[in-house]
Formats: C-alpha cells, structure tokens, sequence
C-alpha cells in the first residue's frame, strides 16, 4: 500500500502519540457522582455540562453481567453516555461492584427482584419521582425486560432494549452447545461454579475475543495499515480497554442462564421461572425499543426480532436494525448515526409522552 505525504503524517503522529503517552484515544471516563451504594449495586449520576439543566425521564444504563459498566463509555468522542448527557438528559449509571460479582450465590432473584429494582427507585427518587427509562445492552437488556414484567408497579417509563438475544435457537454460536446441555445437564456448569464460584475473567475474555476471531486474528495486519487513522486506532484501544476490565461470571447466574436461556429457550418460550414465579416477557406493559446488530454474532438480528411478537403486553413496541456487531451496534464508529439516532427518538418521545419539557440552558430567555 502507498501512502500519501498527509498519510504518512498522520501515521507518524499516531505513533508518536502511542510512544510517548501510550495511547491515542481519550479514555478518560464520562465525570459521575454517586448517589445511591447498597451492597450489591452502586448508581451514579453523570455531571451534566456547564450551563445545561437536564430534563425529561431520567436515563439508567444498565449493564450485562461481566462486562464493566463502562460499556455505555468506552471513549471520548464514541461514548453512548457522552452522547445522552450532553443531549441535556438527566443520566445514571448502574454499577453492580465487586460485591456483587464476589458473591458466587447471586442468581435471578437478587438481579431482577433486588439489584435493578432498586436502583431504579433510587434514580426516580433522585430526579424528583419521575419514571425512569431504561437502557439496556445483552442481558442488561434482558434483565431490565424482566425486571419491568415482575413488578409492574416498578417506576419505568421504557426500556430500550440493545443486542439483547431472546431466542436462542437463532445463535449460531449456540447451537453446538445446544445438543451437549441436553446430554450433560448442564454438568460442565456446575463444575466451574464449584471450582471457581463461576466463569473465570480469563475465560470470559477469551471467549468475548473468539466472538470475533477473524478480526482477532488479523488484527496486526488491520491496525499497520490503519497508522493513519487515529479514529480506528482510538476505537481498537477502547474496546481493548472493555476486554481487559471484563468481570467473572457468578456461578449460580451462570446455571440459570445455562439452564433457561440455551437449554429451555425460556424467553421465547412459555417464561422463566424467577423466585418460584414464571414471568413472561407479555407481562411488561411499558414501550419497548429494541435494536438489533446486522453483524452481531451473539444477538443476530432473527435472535433479536421475538421481541415484536413476545412483547403482546406492551403498550408499543419499535424494532430497528443498525450495522454492528455485538459491542460495535452499541457504541462502534457508525453508531453514533444509526444506534443513537434510533435512541434518540426514542427517548425524545419519552420527554413528549410523559409531559416534561425539553432540556434548557441557563440564561436562556423565551419570548
């Protein structure tokens, strides 16, 4: 490959910058402060920027299991929390902790019945009782999903739903596993919870990384002939960031989840059993966003889709497809365009539906 003279510029400043700050990209996390730390959970605001009064529902993202909380935040400039707070939104972070993680019995019922039900509480009674809407990325979405169908007197405007698999029948990855779950029971599962109270981070890494193996694999290459592109060489360190700070799986989560999502196809199915209840997914009431990955391998878009048809208790239910894959249709280079748009709408129509008027700026006069 040639290069031009800006090319080989830009190059040579990529990699000056990489020498001698060791990094290109910003990833300085999105400033919060705390406002809600129980045991098991911690939620924090985002500092709204200089001038603007937040408004409208409050935002809470809500992150998967094993993935940090920095998800929504991976860099400056290609932050989903950048993006939300500076739009003039009031937004909260939910941050499970290393409590959480280090308690090997933790299942469903303290997930979906404790953690995220209080966290929601506590964003609603920090933004003045308003309904909160929910975003959620995997199982934060599915979590969130759930959550609302439990408790129908939870504080939920709405739930946007992001890469969240319903349908696990439609996973390619799965479906070798599938034949083994019936076979084994889930053994292999109950081997790890016992040995290490779970999924091991290590092992959690690697198998994020093998998600996307021919990307993986030709990485080096990818990146030598990317020097001069400081925001594909920004993007590569932020989501080599997010792997190296994933958390272990909770052993007695991860048996369930074994149990109901791969073995049983709860969700798409006839419900998941919860604290001695089955909740199904036509229990939740509240409007619904969900957004699928057209390259995601672990939410493909036929994964995603039920949602349409499952959601029969919802008052509206929207669907959307952005390009991506499982982290690039949340927070990818493109996303800004597609994903946020998409969310943005959504949560526009939130403001609208529950009556509260638009973010201002201090000063601003109205004639």
């Amino acid at each position: 490959m040639i290069l031009s003279p800006r090319s080989l510029r830009a190059a040579a400043s990529n990699v000056t910058s990489k020498v001698l700050y060791g990094h290109v990209g910003d990833l300085r996390p999105m400033p919060t402060e705390m406002i809600d730390d129980a045991p098991k959970r911690s939620v924090f605001r985002y500092r709204s920027p200089e001038g603007v009064i937040p408004a409208g529902p409050p935002v809470l993202f809500v992150p998967p299991l094993a993935a940090p909380a920095r998800c929504y935040d991976l860099r400056r400039g290609c932050s989903l929390a950048e993006h939300v707070v500076n739009a003039g939104r009031l937004s909260y972070l939910l941050d499970y902790g290393p409590i959480a993680y280090a308690d090997r019995d933790l299942g469903f019922e303290e997930w979906v019945g404790e953690i995220l039900p209080g966290a929601i509480r506590a964003v609603s009674k920090d933004a003045g009782g308003q309904p909160v809407q929910l975003v959620g990325w995997c199982l934060g979405g599915i979590f969130s999903l759930l959550a609302a169908a439990n408790d129908p007197d939870l504080p939920v405007a709405s739930v946007a739903a992001i890469a969240t698999p319903i349908d696990t029948r439609a996973v390619p990855l799965a479906a070798p596993l599938r034949p083994l779950s019936w076979v084994t029971r889930g053994m292999e599962v109950s081997v790890l919870h016992t040995l290490f109270g779970g999924v091991p981070q290590p092992l959690v890494k690697r198998a994020y990384q093998l998600v996307g193996f021919d990307k993986y694999v030709l990485r080096p290459y990818v990146m030598l002939t990317n020097l001069d592109n400081a925001e594909f060489l920004a993007q590569i360190e932020a989501v080599d960031h997010f792997t190296n700070t994933m958390l272990a799986y909770p052993g007695r989560t991860l048996e369930q989840l074994y149990a109901a999502l791969l073995r049983k196809n709860a969700l798409a199915g006839d419900g998941i059993e919860i604290g001695g209840r089955v909740i199904r997914l036509s229990e939740v009431k509240v409007p619904v966003l969900a957004i699928a990955g057209r390259g995601d391998g672990l939410a493909p878009i036929k994964a995603v889709h039920p949602l349409t048809r499952l959601l029969s208790g919802s008052e509206r239910v929207r669907f959307e497809i952005a390009p991506g894959g499982h982290l690039g249709v949340l927070t990818g280079r493109s996303a800004r365009t597609t994903t946020w748009a998409h969310l943005d709408r959504w949560l526009d129509e939130g403001t609208v539906r529950h009556g509260i008027r638009p973010p201002r700026r201090e000063g601003a006069v109205t004639v």
